[in-house]
Formats: C-alpha cells, structure tokens, sequence
C-alpha cells in the first residue's frame, strides 16, 4: 500500500490556488474535472494518481452540495438487494471494503444498527429481514471484506435491545435485529481528504472557478473573487456537478430526489449505543434512519422526494418532511419527539438518471457515463459509498489510452497511525491529528472551542489548520464544510467571532 501523502505535497490554501489558477490560464491540461464533490474530486484523483495532468473545478467550494448532504453512510446496498439489483449491491458492498480497510480507515468505520422489533413488525416479516441482513452478509464476505471489519447480523433479546436504544418503548418490544454497516463520520471531510490527496498528486483544485460553458477541449471560466473570465484548456472533460450536470450538458436527463435529514439536539434519544433502522408504515424496504453522532448530536433520516423546478444551491428542507420524519421515529419511542428538539435540519439532492417513470425511491442507484456529441463525458447517479468507482468509470471513458486506475489501494490525507493523539481528532484527522494538537500545544488560545456555549468541542486550532491546508477561504468554508458546526444554526452563530479571528490569523 502507498504511503499516504505528507502535509506539506496535499496543503489547500489561498496562495496556493492563487498560483495555480495563474497557471493553467498558460498550459492545456490533460483533464479538467468540474465539481468538486465526491465524484469530481474521486475523479481528480483517479486521473491525477495515473500520472495526467488535472485542473478541477468548482463554481463553489469542496463539498459543496449534495456530497455534504448524505445520510453519512458507507452502505453494502442491502436495499438494492432486496429489488434484485445485485450488481449495485456487489459493487456497493466492494466499494465500502475498499474505504473501510484501504483507503480511508481512519474517516469511515463499521457502525451497529438496530431494527427494533415492535408490535408493528410482524414475525413474517422480522424473518424476511433478518434474510436480508444473512444475504448482506454474504455480500460482504464475496467482495473479501473480514467478519473483523463488519461483525455479521444477528438477533438480540429486549433487554440488549433497550441498552442500546434506551429510549424505545417497551411494551410489546421483542428484542431486534442487529445489523452492522459503514459509516463516515463526516461526509465532507472525506470529500476534503480526496481534494488533498489528488492535490498531493499534481491536481490543480481550484475553488470559486464556475464553468460558464463547456466542450469537449476546455472550458469558459470564471473567478468568482475576482469576477476574471477566461479559457481553461483540456484534451478531455469531465462533468461531475451531479445534480446541476445538465446545466452543463442540456442532454443530460435527471429526476432529483431530495433527501432530507434531521439534527437532533444532544441528549434527545440520550444514550444510544447504535444506530437504528425504523420501519416506515406502509414499505417493505425503506426506513428511517437513525444514526447518533460523536459530538452527541443524532441525525434522523431520510425522505426520498421528487424535486420539480431549477435546482438550487442549498436545498431546504421542507415542514412536512420534518414532521413525516419525526412521526416515524416517534412511534416507537416511549416520549414522542418534539419539533422543538430538532436543533437543525438539511436536505439533498440526488441525482437520479432519468428513467422516465417510478417513484424516485425505487429508480435505481446506478450511476451513468455519457459523453455528448461535443466530447464532453458526464458522470450521474450512483451515491456517495460508489465514489470511487464512479470517478474510475469517468477518466476511463474520457482517457482511454491512460493507464490503469490505482485508487482502490491509494490512501487518502490521513490515512495511517495516529498514536498517542485525541481520540475525537483521529476520528476527523486521523495521522493529522498530532498536527492539530501541535498547534494548540504552540498556542494554547487555540485549544478554545470555536462554538462558545455549545455542546461541540471543535477548537479553534481546527478551523486555523482548515484554512492553512484544506482550502477554507471564508466562514461558511469553515463552518458548513470544513467543520459541521454550522447544521445547528445557533452553533453557528455562536461560531462566526471564532471563525473570522481564524482567517484574520491565518
């Protein structure tokens, strides 16, 4: 395995990107990638990695849309599998294998969920469960990924059952199922971490650039700072900005679904010690999800929503969906769930290939690579777990005559020992966490929490090193991106003295 790359070859930063948009305004480079989510900056790295020349850009910043909007969950497509898509199901099972043992140990990890068998689940259908979860199970073990990494499913009494949801209500409760799966535990660093790594490997990641118009040798840019346009040269282009990709290519044909997910305030569902999975009345395959977080918030999700109309930069989440969502996991807790303990909510988009008919929830996950007449190759669909393999599919129709891709055993920043650092930062930085710690042993005024007031112990150090080596250029690249703080708008608020005292000092 290659060694993950240093500090110093990945750093993002302001003067950095200033020198290289200087740069490709003078050269034509092999690939240019446009969005930086997960796909564009999978496939910077993929192209970068196989020794090409890369500039990627996005008219925003990394992680800008519906890569920092997932349910954070790394999935083995169980879901798929129950409506015969075996082949999304294989490949999203190998690709979680990939993240969870090779390339980003450190940011995606295996994660306990519980169905709880109540009254609702009859025991017909807690038997068709559990057959799914065994058949899961299988699926893991044909794509090489050990029992160690992900322990199998089984079946726990009530009392097992209430230790790790002790908020369930009790009566009638017969046990549940325990599953297991990957999760990250921020979406958006990993999107960060890919960023890094293909810079590490020569890629120009250049934020705040908009592709104006596209073909199939470059691109019409424009500096958002500076409002500067000019021509950026390419022998090949690929359009990864997902939901807005056919804005880009008016040929392209998608149908979003929204996606939206709650944030419970810390200490609503008070001692969790697994995930769950809530049946939905009414569906046989679709629940909502239940998944607590290390900063002591819970996320509870998800809708699958057709989305009508232009699509917006930051989607909302809207009333209804919140209140659906909440009445779902209320009904089976002893104390329903008010609207006055949801701290934050938020809402993606995924885009879906249009097949023209269907609910948004049963239109299949595969993604698609589509090259218009003018050269232009479009990746769609798929989700955030298939990345990667999206990304390869992407630079193998758009360079064909490269070499093979190397990311499947490519670790990412981070990636590696971290002893001796605070658990809380391996867990976002991983290797790099000493990093952050030096810098608050150098300066104890940054060891102070960024969120005054709140639960979070994101420290100050962390949004200094965000805009020193991740590329952070203003507060919301800061808050929203770099760190979550910013899901819980008072959080936020709380933040915003921290965060621009941080890009005074950097």
């Amino acid at each position: 395995m290659d060694a993950s790359p240093d500090i110093g070859r990945s750093s993002l930063n302001a003067a950095r990107r200033a020198r290289e948009l200087a740069e490709v305004r003078d050269t034509v480079v092999d690939v240019l990638v446009v969005g930086l989510g997960a796909t564009g900056a999978g496939a910077a790295l993929d192209a970068a990695s196989r020794g090409l020349s890369v500039a990627a850009i996005d008219a925003h910043d990394i992680a800008f849309g519906t890569s920092r909007w997932s349910s954070k969950l790394i999935h083995g497509g169980l879901r798929y599998l129950a409506k015969g898509q075996v082949g999304v199901a294989y490949e999203s099972a190998a690709e979680r294998g990939v993240l969870l043992r090779r390339t980003a140990p450190h940011l995606v990890t295996a994660q306990p969920y519980l169905l709880p068998l109540t009254p609702a689940v009859t025991r017909g259908q807690a038997a068709a469960l559990m057959t799914g979860y065994r058949l899961g199970d299988a699926l893991r073990a044909a794509t090489g990924t050990p029992r160690r990494s992900l322990p199998g499913p089984s079946r726990v009494p009530t009392a097992r059952a209430l230790a790790l949801a002790p908020a369930l209500r009790p009566d009638g409760l017969r046990g549940g199922l325990l599953s297991w799966d990957g999760r990250v535990v921020d979406d958006a660093r990993l999107v960060v971490a890919l960023a890094r790594t293909a810079a590490a490997h020569g890629a120009r990641i250049l934020t705040r650039c908009r592709a104006l118009a596209v073909s199939g040798d470059g691109a019409q840019v424009r500096d958002e700072l500076t409002g500067a346009e000019f021509g950026l040269r390419a022998r090949a282009v690929i359009n990864a900005t997902g939901v807005w990709a056919g804005e880009l290519d008016p040929s392209v044909r998608l149908r979003p679904s929204r996606g939206t997910h709650l944030v419970l305030a810390p200490g609503t569902l008070g001692g969790m010690r697994a995930g769950m999975h809530v049946p939905i009345p009414g569906e046989r395959n679709r629940f909502v999800l239940v998944l607590p977080q290390p900063d002591g918030r819970t996320y509870v999700g998800l809708t699958d929503e057709p989305v009508d109309g232009p699509v917006p930069d930051v989607p909302e989440a809207p009333e209804h969906d919140v209140a659906f969502l909440l009445d779902v996991l209320s009904s089976v807790l002893t104390e329903p769930v008010g609207r006055d303990r949801v701290a934050g909510a938020f809402a993606g988009l995924r885009p879906l290939v249009d097949g023209g008919h269907g609910r948004t929830a049963d239109v299949s996950r595969r993604h698609a690579v589509l090259r218009s007449r003018g050269g232009v190759v479009t990746v769609v669909g798929g989700k955030l777990t298939t990345y990667r393999r999206m990304a390869e599919d992407a630079v193998d129709a758009a360079c064909p005559q490269a070499p093979p891709s190397r990311t499947a055993r490519l670790p990412l920043v981070g990636a590696g020992e971290a002893a001796g650092a605070d658990r809380r930062l391996v867990e976002r930085y991983g290797a790099e966490a000493r990093a952050v710690q030096a810098l608050m042993r150098q300066n104890p005024e940054l060891a102070e929490p960024a969120a005054p007031g709140s639960s979070l112990e994101t420290t100050t150090a962390e949004l200094v090193w965000a805009i020193r080596h991740e590329g952070a250029l203003d507060v919301g690249d800061l808050l929203d991106r770099r760190t979550r703080i910013g899901l819980v708008p008072a959080d936020r608020e709380a933040a915003i003295p921290a965060a621009e005292a941080a890009l005074r000092r950097a």
